[in-house]
């Protein structure tokens, strides 16, 4: 199985001059890309990236990872929320688009208890069309948004309806980490030897809490730092939240937050998800907050990811070596809070107003259904 090329459809955008093509990047791609171009194992070529995004010719590189801090912002804003109404719990994680999908085929009375926040993805999208677009003076429809992902389920989230904040879809076309590769052949560029390019702004500098979430776990510590934070009322030096990070298919941790104790657990891979919801449903166990992956490992193992051969993957810790390169980049930013990042807090303040505001919903929030097809 693969995933249906949609290369054609970005080269022919990049050749429109009626359109502003940008394309933005998930976390993981960063450090899995190289394994592309023979590079070692969890090695991060964010500079090379791009660097080659422009030489393909996009009018603009952008940085999912800030929509992954406006992510956190909003579903961080959720949680509490639920706290203090009691409810429903657990919420769970919605980023991951195989397990949204998966929840509405199978679970659909969970649905009340998924998180409405749109994937990082989406609501970069979403904003590009919107807030960049107003900022740029360019007529939404003109924009056209590519995101380069690590899985191939985002093919079908920029399908999904209410997902087209401005009218227009939020995200036009998500290409895999193998397709990205393959257009970097196809343009001539010699990946290795380029130099190393920062990201534009001003969506292109992230906290270090949007890195984690292409591991398993990642999702939950980035929320936990600002939910914690924000309970708190002040600033916390401590930002790490070790016991939902690693390769187990399931992590468990209860945490004490200004006198609320709080119980969450992440899983990743589908048939963990299995267990863990059975779990939940027979009262076994219980949670507030939980993060669910479609992928074992989460993104960094995602089914768009660099293929290696029976050779390697017998022998290398592939999905460890992925996510410490992650947990490693956000451990030298200077900002780790998705809540201090200063284009986060601008973009609030000039359109949004605040996590959780009436605009904010309409922008960077969406919608389930119920997809049973045979009711017994």
């Amino acid at each position: 199985m693969h995933e249906k090329d949609q290369t054609q459809e970005v080269w022919e955008a990049l050749e429109d001059p009626t359109k502003h093509v940008i394309v933005q990047t998930a976390p993981s791609i960063r450090v899995t890309l190289g394994e592309a171009f023979n590079m070692p194992i969890g090695t991060n070529v964010e500079g090379k990236m791009v660097a080659a995004l422009r030489r393909i010719g996009f009018d603009k590189v952008f940085d999912t990872n800030v929509a992954a801090d406006f992510t956190i912002m909003e579903e961080a804003n959720e949680f509490l929320e639920r706290v203090g109404n009691n409810g429903p719990f657990p919420m769970f994680t919605s980023c991951s688009p195989g397990w949204v999908k998966y929840c509405e085929h199978y679970h659909p009375e969970l649905i009340p208890n998924l998180s409405t926040c749109k994937s990082p993805q989406q609501m970069f999208g979403a904003l590009a069309k919107t807030w960049y677009a107003e900022k740029e003076s360019i007529d939404p429809k003109d924009i056209f948004v590519v995101g380069i992902m690590p899985c191939t389920a985002k093919k079908f989230e920029v399908t999904r309806e209410d997902e087209a904040a401005a009218g227009y879809s939020d995200c036009d076309v998500a290409l895999t980490t193998r397709e990205l590769a393959r257009m970097i052949d196809k343009a001539g560029v010699r990946f290795v030897e380029l130099e190393d390019e920062s990201f534009d702004n001003p969506l292109g500098e992230a906290t270090g809490a949007g890195y984690i979430f292409g591991a398993t776990g990642g999702v939950m510590e980035a929320a936990l730092r600002t939910a914690a934070e924000t309970l708190a009322g002040h600033s916390l030096e401590q930002v790490e939240f070790t016991e939902v990070r690693g390769m187990k298919g399931i992590k468990e941790a209860t945490y004490e937050m200004s006198g609320a104790t709080i119980n969450v657990a992440v899983a990743s891979g589908i048939g963990n998800a299995k267990k863990l919801l059975k779990r939940i449903e027979s009262g076994e166990k219980f949670y507030h907050f939980v993060e669910i992956m479609g992928c074992p490992g989460g993104c960094i193992n995602g089914g768009g990811q660099p293929v290696q051969p029976a050779s390697v993957r017998n022998f290398v810790d592939l999905k460890t070596k992925r996510a410490a390169a992650l947990y490693s980049e956000d451990k030298g930013k200077g900002l780790r809070k998705s809540n201090d990042s200063p284009i986060v807090q601008k973009i609030y303040q000039e359109f949004l107003d605040k996590p959780g505001s009436l605009k904010a919903h309409h922008i960077l929030h969406t919608s389930y259904r119920d997809r049973t097809r045979v009711k017994v």
